[in-house]
């Protein structure tokens, strides 16, 4: 068991996940392909939540606003500028790279629910600064920029939901991989040092100022690379669609996933994307009920997320003595 549960089992678990991932588009309606598409880029905003909260412990109610800036970014240059879908999505992350970086520089005098209010008050302010009359000629003010779905390149014999499925999917992985490689590291110990002990972290020669203020630019970059995605998939933004329950919702998936967790942004997403329906089918009433009873019943049985279940349940079978 402890063989099939170590490095190599993951390897193989990940390429049988990777693998069904692939087919699921070719056995789904489009609707649920453009559900899944959906789901993958909330996982990358959830990464990106997850290493500024998760692995080093500043609390964000704003992401809902860099998840807007990203998606504005790619809307603005494919409606105004005529720029390729997929080049968009660098520029989205290098733009909320710098803006997560600004908005850190400050927050470094914040600490808990003091950062949280900061955060807070950035959600709040978004929509309103994009329905300003001074920006409204490139946001669209209130009705929001409308774009169009890409088709699939180099003829191949995939329909426009299943080719974002595949394209969304890729930098998918590239972003996980790209978190991954971030924070299994020195950085990631460094943050994981500032989340549970910065003066012996500071003492050990470790620049909190820097680390911090960095983290939360590479956070909002993750969130940006999502919001991007999320509009060509969309293919619709308005300021109306970035409201505080957004950052709210984003909050909840990483809770619900997992902290400080990669595999728990999947889980989150996933429940991020398809609890609310599967609420609204229960109840046409109250939805939201529903979705409050479904929200606390994970609290009381994953109260570190689904994916601190699955490592306590996969820890008891390696514990488990084998079989005759």
């Amino acid at each position: 068991m402890a063989r099939l549960l170590g490095p190599d089992g993951r390897r193989v678990g990940l390429a049988l996940l990777l693998l069904a991932a692939c087919v699921l588009p070719f056995l789904l309606s489009s609707y649920r392909t453009f559900q899944l598409t959906s789901a993958l880029t909330y996982a990358i905003a959830l990464v990106g939540l997850n290493i500024l909260t998760g692995w080093n412990g500043q609390i964000s109610l704003g992401h809902g606003a860099f998840y807007a800036i990203g998606a504005y970014v790619a809307a603005i240059l494919m409606d105004r500028f005529g720029v390729p879908y997929w080049a968009t999505i660098p520029v989205a992350g290098f733009v909320c790279l710098g803006a997560g970086y600004l908005f850190g520089l400050p927050a470094l005098r914040l600490e808990g629910l003091y950062l949280a209010l900061a955060t807070f008050a950035l959600a709040l302010a978004t929509p309103q600064l994009l329905k300003w009359k001074h920006l409204e000629e490139w946001t669209g003010g209130v009705q929001g920029i409308v774009i169009l779905k890409p088709d699939a390149p180099f003829g191949l014999p995939l329909d426009q939901d299943q080719w974002l499925y595949f394209f969304t999917l890729a930098i998918t992985v590239l972003m996980f991989w790209l978190a991954r490689n971030l924070l299994a590291g020195r950085i990631g110990r460094a943050l994981v040092a500032i989340r549970e002990q910065p003066t012996a972290a500071e003492a050990m020669g470790v620049d909190i100022a820097f680390y911090k203020s960095m983290t939360f630019g590479v956070s909002a970059m993750f969130t940006g690379v999502a919001g991007a995605l999320g509009a060509i998939v969309i293919q619709f933004v308005a300021p109306d669609s970035f409201t505080l329950f957004l950052s709210i919702t984003l909050l909840v998936g990483i809770v619900v996933g997992g902290l400080a967790s990669l595999s728990g942004a999947i889980w989150g997403a996933l429940f991020i994307q398809f609890i609310p329906n599967v609420a609204d089918h229960i109840s046409k009433a109250a939805p939201w009920a529903i979705y409050g009873l479904f929200l606390i019943a994970c609290m009381y049985l994953m109260p570190t997320g689904v994916a601190g279940l699955l490592r306590a349940a996969a820890a008891r079978l390696d514990r488990a003595p084998p079989g005759p």
